[in-house]
């Protein structure tokens, strides 16, 4: 009984805590924010954009300058 007591008053405190760390979010800034893992890629980005209809801000990729290397370390 003591556990099941446990925990059930580690789900609520868990749903208390993600509410209290989400309170100042809207929908569009949690929808922003899911599609941020797309946003380096271009190509990638459209290829999101045509499949949910939603606008991903994509960066360009950082070109090399003439005479600079990408170093792999």
């Amino acid at each position: 009984m003591t556990e099941l007591l446990l925990n059930s008053l580690g789900v609520v405190f868990l749903w208390f805590a993600i509410e209290y760390c989400l309170r100042h979010q809207t929908a569009r800034s949690l929808d922003e924010a899911s599609l941020i893992p797309f946003a380096d890629d271009p190509e990638v980005a459209q290829r999101v954009e045509l499949a949910t209809g939603k606008k991903v801000n994509a960066v360009a990729p950082e070109i090399a300058k003439p005479g600079w290397g990408n170093i792999d370390l």
